[in-house]
């Protein structure tokens, strides 16, 4: 991972208009990105159809395609790893409808991706009770997109919330807990 003070003054010399910053910055933030992506997507046992590539590329351009006047490292990732998630959620949705008839046709290669289908169907579940954690407690959904969607390990994820790890490990239980609940009653 890159140096935390290396990033942070790489942002705020690109945000003060050093064009030499961004070319800087590129390749620093991209790997870290990869890194995020690769690790929210590795506990996929089943065939995929979101690639790391994809997804960090994705990221990448909607995040780097807008001036977001990025304050710092930790701001930057705190807005990469809620764009993950919105990315791995619509894709997750955008199964679900093919699922659902969608354009395309049945195949014997859909009883290989059935398992994964599954899973697609759990993130829109995720997706949704995060919605009602997030109006009811917004730190415990961003520990949850930093962890989940972020890839991040709860170390990290302290860091960036400013919380002692006991803590950040805490509210990642009751989250965890209170997430399960409800997607079970729904």
């Amino acid at each position: 991972m890159a140096e935390e003070g290396e990033i942070t003054n790489i942002l705020k010399a690109s945000r003060n208009g050093d064009a030499d910053a961004s070319e800087k910055l590129a390749p620093l933030i991209y790997a870290e990105l990869r890194r995020l992506a690769s690790a929210s997507l590795r506990d996929e046992k089943q065939p995929r159809t979101l690639q790391t590539t994809d997804l960090v590329h994705d990221v990448w351009l909607r995040l780097c395609g807008a001036d977001h006047g990025w304050e710092n490292r930790v701001h930057f990732f705190r807005v990469a790893a809620r764009t993950m998630r919105r990315l791995i959620v619509d894709h997750a949705r955008a199964r679900r409808a093919e699922k659902r008839g969608g354009a395309r046709s049945q195949t014997a290669l859909d009883a290989l991706a059935r398992n994964y289908e599954q899973r697609a169907w759990d993130l829109v579940g995720l997706d949704d009770a995060l919605q009602q954690l997030h109006s009811m407690d917004p730190q415990k959904t961003e520990l949850v997109e930093l962890r989940f969607f972020g890839g991040l390990q709860m170390a990290e994820v302290a860091s960036v919330l400013g919380l002692s790890l006991a803590t950040a490990e805490r509210e990642w239980k009751a989250a965890r807990a209170w997430l399960a609940k409800l997607m079970k009653s729904a």
